[in-house]
C-alpha cells in the first residue's frame, strides 16, 4: 500500500482497521442510519427539539403585526361628543378631532401613534405587504448562503441575531418610515429562519421517520404564535412588545445554538468527511448504536458510481450546485416550477383565511391563541396519514378539501345562520391549508438533492411569500369574492400535485448525478 492510498484513507478510518486488511463498506448516510446509527432515537430527538425551537421564533416574529399594528379602539373624551361617538361607531373619521381617545393611549398600537386611519390605513397593509416582501428575498438568500459555505447552522446563528437586532431597532421607530424600513429588514432576516431549522432538524433523521418528524416541526411555529398572544397580553404596548419579543431570539443564540450539530449531509457535500462521520458517531453512541470502524460515508453518486469500496474519497472534496443547475436538469425544473407553484396557491389561501383574526369582535388575544392551537390537529392528522397515504395523495386531498370548502363559503349569502356556516367553511379551509403547509415542507426536501436543497426550498419559500403579499389584496374585495378565489386556488394546487412523484420512504439524494442514476433505476 503505497502512502497516497493511506494518506487518503486516513481520514475514515484508522490506521490499524486498514493495515488490518478490513474491507471498506462505502454507504451514504440514509444507509448508514438505517443499518448502524438509528434513524430517529435519542440523538436525533434532542436534536429536533433543540432546533425547531427556531420555528416559534418565526411564528412570533411573523404575526406580531397582529398586535403591534392594530386599531386599539377609540372612546369619547367629552360628554357632548357622547351622542357622535354613538352614530359614528368605531369609524373614528368621522368624528370631530379632540371629541375622542384612543384606548390604552397613542403607544397602544402603530396605527395609534403614526396616525395610519382614515386615507392612511392602507399603510398598515402596505407595512404587512412589505414584511412579507422581505420574507422572500431573504428566503432565497440564506437558502443559498446555507447550502454554500455557511453551511445550516452558520446560517441559522445569523437569522436569529439579526431577528433580535432589528426588532429591537424597530422598538426606537421615530416615525413611519423608519418603522416600514425595519419590518422590511426584519422580515428579510425571518425568511431565512425557519427554511434553516426544518432542514437542519430533519437531515440527519432516516427516510422511513422523516416525514413525520418533518411534520412535527410546525408544532413549534403554532406554540409560538400562542406564546406571542401571552407577551402581546403583558405588553400592551407596540414598542415594549417590539423589545419583548426579540429576546427569545437572543435566548436562543446564547443557550440553544451551542447546543446543536451541523448537518452531516452538509458537511459531506462540502468535503469535511471527517466532521461527518464524527457526528454520525455521535449519533450511533447517543443512540446505543455501534457504528463500524471499516464503515465510509459517501456520495450516492459515488455509492452508484464507478468507485471503488476499497478507495475513499479525498477529503478536499466538495460538490456543489446551484438553482441554475435545477433549472438545466429537465427533471429538477419541472419539479421546481410545480413546488414553487403549489406553494403559492397555498400561502395565498393560507394568509388569506387568517387575516380576518381581527375582524371577529372577540378577543385578539385568545382570538389569535385559540386559532394557532386550532391549527395543531390538522398536523397531527397529517403527520398520520403522511406515511401511510403518501405525500402526493395528501397533497392533493389538503388543496382540495380547504378549496372545497372555500367554494361553499363563496355561495354563502346573507347574515344570521348563513353568516355562521361562511365562517365554519373559513375555519376549515384554514385547516386544511394548515396541513398542507408543513407537508409541503417535507415533499421539497425530498424532492431535492442536497446540494442544491435549501436552495430550492427557500425557492418555494419566496413563493409562499408572494402569496402572503398577494393574500390581503384579495381579502379586500370583500363579499364573496375572496372565498370564491381562495377555493379555486386550491383546487388548482391540487392539480398540480398530480405531476409530482412520490417520495414516500425513498432516499435523500445528496448530489444531481446521485438523484438522476437513482431514479434512473426506479424507472427501469
Amino acid at each position: 500500500m503505497s502512502k497516497d492510498d493511506m494518506d487518503l484513507q486516513a481520514p475514515f478510518i484508522p490506521a490499524a482497521a486498514v493495515d488490518g486488511g478490513a474491507k471498506l463498506e462505502r454507504l451514504t448516510i440514509d444507509d448508514i442510519l438505517q443499518k448502524h446509527c438509528g434513524e430517529f432515537g435519542w440523538w436525533q430527538f434532542k436534536h429536533f427539539i433543540l432546533t425547531s425551537l427556531a420555528w416559534a421564533l418565526e411564528g412570533i416574529h411573523t404575526m406580531l403585526m397582529i398586535f403591534a399594528d392594530r386599531d386599539p379602539g377609540c372612546r369619547c373624551t367629552t360628554s357632548a361628543a357622547v351622542s357622535g361617538c354613538s352614530s359614528a361607531g368605531s369609524d373614528v373619521c368621522k368624528l370631530e378631532p379632540g371629541s375622542w381617545e384612543w384606548k390604552g393611549g397613542p403607544e397602544s398600537s402603530t396605527m395609534a401613534e403614526f396616525g395610519l386611519i382614515c386615507g392612511q390605513k392602507y399603510r398598515v397593509g402596505l407595512v404587512q405587504a412589505l414584511f412579507f416582501a422581505g420574507c422572500m428575498i431573504g428566503a432565497g438568500v440564506f437558502g443559498h448562503l446555507s447550502d454554500s459555505r455557511m453551511g445550516r447552522k452558520g446560517t441559522l446563528t445569523i437569522v436569529c441575531i439579526m431577528n433580535a437586532i432589528f426588532g429591537c431597532l424597530t422598538a426606537f421607530s421615530p416615525n413611519y418610515y423608519v418603522y416600514v424600513l425595519f419590518r422590511l429588514l426584519s422580515g428579510f432576516s425571518t425568511g431565512g429562519t425557519g427554511l434553516c431549522a426544518f432542514v437542519l432538524a430533519t437531515e440527519p433523521v432516516g427516510p422511513i421517520k422523516r416525514g413525520i418528524v418533518g411534520m412535527s416541526t410546525f408544532y413549534f411555529f403554532s406554540s409560538g404564535i400562542a406564546v406571542l398572544a401571552g407577551i402581546a397580553y403583558l405588553f400592551q404596548t407596540w414598542r415594549a412588545l417590539y423589545i419583548a419579543s426579540s429576546i427569545p431570539s437572543l435566548l436562543f443564540v446564547f443557550l440553544v445554538l451551542p447546543f446543536i450539530h451541523e448537518s452531516p449531509r452538509w458537511c459531506l457535500i462540502r468535503g469535511k468527511v471527517q466532521d461527518a462521520m464524527k457526528i454520525m458517531h455521535s449519533i450511533a453512541k447517543s443512540n446505543g448504536k455501534h457504528l463500524p470502524e471499516n464503515v465510509v460515508i459517501a456520495l450516492d453518486s459515488e455509492v452508484n458510481g464507478d468507485y471503488s469500496n476499497d478507495k475513499a474519497s479525498p477529503e478536499s472534496k466538495q460538490v456543489t450546485s446551484s438553482l441554475i443547475d435545477v433549472l438545466r436538469c429537465p427533471l429538477t425544473r419541472i419539479r421546481l416550477f410545480l413546488a414553487v407553484t403549489i406553494n403559492f396557491t397555498m400561502a395565498t389561501v393560507y394568509y388569506g383565511l387568517s387575516l380576518n383574526a381581527v375582524n371577529l369582535g372577540t378577543n385578539l388575544y385568545m382570538n389569535v391563541a385559540l386559532n394557532a392551537i386550532a391549527e395543531m390537529p390538522a398536523y397531527f392528522l397529517t403527520a398520520i396519514w403522511l406515511d401511510k397515504l403518501g405525500r402526493k395523495p395528501l397533497t392533493i386531498g389538503t388543496h382540495w378539501f380547504s378549496g372545497i370548502f372555500c367554494l361553499a363559503g363563496s355561495l354563502m349569502k346573507g347574515y344570521g345562520t348563513w353568516k355562521i356556516i361562511r365562517m365554519i367553511c373559513g375555519v376549515l379551509g384554514i385547516f386544511g391549508m394548515a396541513g398542507a403547509y408543513n407537508l409541503l415542507f417535507i415533499y421539497t426536501v425530498e424532492l431535492f438533492p442536497t446540494t442544491v436543497r435549501n436552495a430550492a426550498l427557500g425557492s418555494t419559500t419566496q413563493a409562499a411569500q408572494l402569496g402572503a403579499i398577494l393574500s390581503p389584496l384579495i381579502v379586500v374585495l370583500g363579499g364573496g369574492i375572496p372565498f370564491a378565489v381562495f377555493g379555486a386556488f386550491g383546487i388548482c394546487g391540487g392539480l398540480l400535485g398530480f405531476f409530482l412523484p412520490e417520495t414516500m420512504n425513498k432516499p435523500l439524494y445528496d448530489t444531481m448525478e446521485g438523484m438522476e442514476d437513482g431514479e434512473s433505476k426506479e424507472d427501469a
